[in-house]
C-alpha cells in the first residue's frame, strides 16, 4: 500500500521527528511504499495568495475560491500545489503528523491544507441539487482512502478528557477529522496521540513506538470513526441539519457521529 505522511514539526531531532522516522522504517519493512511531505524541510509556502495561480493577471482582484478553481481546471497552479495533489492521488492512506499547538494545527500545516485542497480537487465537486449537496462528507475526490492523525501534546490525557480543562480531545480535533479529512471523502481512523511529551523517556519512547506500530498495522483494517454521510439520508437537504429522529435531545459535534467517537488511543 502507499502511505503519505504530511509532517509538520520544525525540529528533526524532536519526539515528532523520531516517531516519523520510526513510522517510515516500520511501514517500509512491512512492504509499504512511503512518501513524506516534511513541510518545514520543504520550506512550504503557507499563505494562500494570488501567486498560487500562475495565470493570475497582476493588478486584478484576487478571489481565493475562483482563482483556485480556475488554476486547478486550467493547469495553472503553482508546481508545489500540483505535486502535493499528486501525492494525495497516489496514497492509499494519509497520516497528518503534528504537535497540537494552540488547540489546532501548526500554521504551516493549515497552509498546506488551504493551498493543496483546491476548488475542484477537494471541494466544489459533484452534483449540487435539492437532493444532493455536492460530493462531500464521506464522498469526493479522496473517497476510498484512509486517514489518521498522529498528534503530540504536552498536556496530560486528563486535561483532554470529557471534563478536562482543555476540552475533550475528540471535540478539539473534530474540525480536522470531520472537516479537513472526512469532508473530501477520507475514512478517518481514531487518532494516535502521545501525551506529556516533555516526560517521554527512553522507556516511554519504546512503548510509544510499539503502540504506533500496532496502529500502523491497522491502517486498512481498523474501524473508522462513524461520521454520518451527508448524502446518506440522515440530513435534511438543503438545510443540512440532522433529522429530528436521530440523536434526539443531543446537540453539538457528537450528533454527527452515529456512535460515540472512539478513544484517542488504543
Amino acid at each position: 500500500m502507499n502511505v503519505l505522511i504530511v509532517y509538520a514539526h520544525p525540529e528533526p531531532r524532536s519526539l515528532n521527528g523520531a516517531l516519523k522516522d520510526h513510522a517510515v522504517r516500520y511501514l517500509e519493512r512491512q512492504g509499504h511504499s512511503v512518501q513524506v511531505s516534511d513541510l518545514y524541510a520543504m520550506n512550504w509556502k503557507a499563505a494562500l495568495d494570488a501567486g498560487d495561480n500562475t495565470a493570475h493577471s497582476p493588478g486584478t482582484r484576487f478571489y481565493p475560491s475562483e482563482d483556485s478553481r480556475d488554476a486547478f481546471a486550467q493547469g495553472t497552479q503553482r508546481a508545489d500545489i500540483s505535486a502535493e495533489q499528486q501525492k494525495l492521488r497516489w496514497a492509499d492512506a494519509v497520516i497528518l503528523q503534528f504537535p497540537l499547538w494552540w488547540f489546532s494545527l501548526p500554521a504551516i500545516l493549515k497552509g498546506w491544507v488551504e493551498r493543496v485542497y483546491a476548488y475542484g480537487f477537494a471541494y466544489g465537486v459533484g452534483e449540487h441539487s435539492d437532493s444532493h449537496w455536492g460530493d462531500r462528507y464521506g464522498e469526493g475526490t479522496l473517497a476510498g482512502k484512509r486517514a489518521m492523525l498522529m498528534v503530540t501534546t504536552g498536556g496530560w490525557a486528563s486535561h483532554y478528557s470529557p471534563r478536562g480543562i482543555n476540552g475533550p480531545l475528540d471535540e478539539l480535533l473534530f474540525p480536522i477529522q470531520h472537516g479537513i479529512l472526512f469532508y473530501p471523502g477520507f475514512e478517518v481512523l481514531p487518532p494516535f496521540v502521545i501525551y506529556r511529551t516533555g516526560k517521554v523517556d527512553e522507556e516511554g519512547f519504546a512503548a510509544a513506538c510499539t503502540a504506533l506500530e500496532h496502529r500502523l498495522d491497522g491502517l486498512w483494517s481498523d474501524s473508522p470513526i462513524a461520521f454520518r454521510r451527508q448524502n446518506g439520508g440522515e440530513y435534511e437537504i438543503p438545510a443540512l441539519t440532522l433529522r429530528e429522529d436521530l440523536a434526539p435531545g443531543t446537540e453539538g459535534v457528537r450528533v454527527h457521529v452515529s456512535t460515540s467517537i472512539g478513544p484517542a488511543t488504543r
